[in-house]
């Protein structure tokens, strides 16, 4: 795999991960979600104007259209693990931004991440 390809990739599982980071932001901002027909329209109004889920939506979008680049041009049994690099941007994240927990377990896991990524990044 190329840099370019790889770099497509990188970037595309880290718009993803800002993607939640916002999504979770305006969801604090909006507080816990009770969805009921009845409040439907004014739950859906106040979602679709928080600006960082909107932000959000748009990240997603972005990492899409890097990920469709990437799919391109590596297979995707090597380009779809490399996904779970998100799952550490978005643990240290919301430790960082929202003060989540960061357990040894957690820290734990993340290296497993980081080296199966590493292994397979060399394929």
């Amino acid at each position: 795999m190329n840099i370019a390809t790889f770099s497509f990739i990188v970037f595309g599982v880290l718009l993803n991960a800002v993607a939640q980071l916002l999504l979770k932001a305006g969801t604090k901002n909006i507080g816990e979600i009770h969805l009921t027909l009845s409040n439907l329209f004014s739950v859906g109004l106040k979602v679709a104007t928080q600006l960082p889920i909107i932000g959000g939506l748009t990240c997603y979008v972005l990492s899409v259209v890097l990920w469709i680049i990437a799919l391109s041009r590596v297979d995707v049994s090597i380009a779809y693990p490399m996904l779970s690099l998100g799952y550490v941007v978005t643990a240290i994240g919301a430790w960082y931004l929202f003060g989540e927990a960061l357990t040894v377990q957690r820290l734990v896991a993340i290296g497993i991440i980081l080296v199966g990524v590493a292994l397979l990044a060399r394929t």
